[in-house]
């Protein structure tokens, strides 16, 4: 079948590329030694601070969210040393076992995939504790895999209680720049991010914000770790430089993106966002079918998971609606494989385009035999004519 029109890429991230950005991007190679790029990579060091919150410095690697994971790891830990982890989706899970493969010994709590991180089981687990064993928390802020987004601040809040000096490390991988994140106010130690959600970029940049305590542990952490150590980025970055080859027309699509989000205000940016959320979370429920979040305080701005009824298989959703609608949404992944679908709505999007792809949703479910009641696509639509 010849496809005509634009392809309609609502899986959550990589996001769609806007021209704005693209155009950025074609543009001539320059000498990443020389003045010019100095230029660039100062405006976009100092461009990311109020995106993540900081004032505190922002490492860049040319590498995906993986990669950013690791740098965090190695850069504050040594051998043995115990992380504590909570079991929120896919990416938490695999987060964990790259500490485990690193040498790091992982509690892990186990979680049923539709909650964040309960506070309260952070206080519990660090205030057993008394002899600080646990060297380091780690959350996902939003979980890309179920569409859940912990409460940071509470979980902040809870580490505080326990008077427990263990180092706070949170993935914003699919939240930064499109959920409401505050690496200073709210206490992290370690941020870590991806260039191809909220940022609006291809894939290929990777980020860790990195407050004081935890450049301080880099210093005595005994983890192994060469391309990954923030030193010689950081002292680097004080020149414009970098000590490897830059990405650099990344870097130039970076600028762009956040010359964009400034534009628009990062408030406007979260509340955009959140209201895309609500309208996509009328519809599920107006088709009659569960969004995968349970917890009315966590649903995320940047993507909701969808359950197909039993008996259904959400990939065969899926499939119907990419071979007649031309449209991608996102799998479920590891447990959740063909029992849910994931509807994209962060990064460059507007009303026009979430509400065609709720129809391109409701069409597939349709023709895909899942039962469902025709009033999601209108939910939606009487939420997006309001502000």
């Amino acid at each position: 079948m010849v496809s005509t029109g634009r392809h309609f890429l609502q899986i959550p991230g990589p996001t769609n590329t806007p021209d704005r950005v693209l155009r950025a991007m074609a543009a001539p190679t320059i000498d990443h030694r020389g003045p010019q790029f100095a230029e660039l990579a100062r405006e976009v060091l100092e461009g990311l601070q109020p995106v993540f919150g900081t004032t505190q410095p922002i490492v860049i690697y040319p590498a995906s969210g993986t990669g950013a994971w690791e740098a965090a790891l190695v850069n504050t830990l040594s051998p043995g040393d115990k992380v504590l982890c909570f079991e929120t989706g896919h990416f938490a899970t695999l987060w964990q076992e790259m500490a485990g493969r690193l040498g790091l010994e992982v509690d892990f709590v186990p979680g049923d995939w539709r909650h964040g991180v309960d506070p309260q089981q952070v206080s519990d687990r660090l205030t057993a504790d008394p002899d600080h064993a646990i060297k380091a928390v780690l959350v996902v802020h939003n979980e890309t895999s179920t569409g859940v987004t912990s409460r940071i601040p509470e979980v902040r809040e809870a580490i505080d209680r326990t008077g427990h000096p263990a180092l706070f490390m949170v993935d914003t991988i699919s939240s930064l720049a499109s959920i409401e994140y505050r690496h200073d106010d709210w206490g992290v130690d370690v941020t870590v991010a991806g260039s191809q959600k909220g940022l609006m970029l291809p894939p290929g940049l990777s980020f860790n914000a990195i407050s004081a305590k935890a450049l301080e542990a880099s210093r005595s952490a005994r983890l192994r770790r060469s391309f990954w150590d923030w030193q010689p980025i950081i002292e680097a970055n004080q020149r414009g430089f970098f000590p490897y080859t830059p990405a650099t027309h990344l870097l130039y699509g970076l600028r762009e993106a956040l010359q964009m989000l400034s534009e628009e205000g990062l408030p406007t940016v979260f509340a955009r966002h959140q209201r895309h959320a609500e309208a996509t979370r009328l519809a599920v429920r107006g088709w009659g079918l569960e969004v995968l979040c349970a917890d009315e305080r966590e649903h995320s701005g940047s993507l909701t998971g969808v359950i197909v009824p039993d008996g259904h298989d959400a990939d065969q959703v899926r499939a119907v609606v990419l071979d007649r609608w031309n449209m991608s949404l996102g799998t479920g992944l590891g447990k959740l494989a063909g029992r849910i679908f994931r509807i994209g709505h962060l990064g460059d999007f507007n009303d026009l385009m979430l509400a065609g792809t709720l129809a391109g949703v409701q069409m597939g479910l349709i023709a895909a035999g899942v039962p469902i009641k025709p009033a999601g696509v209108n939910a939606a639509l009487e939420r997006l004519q309001k502000p």
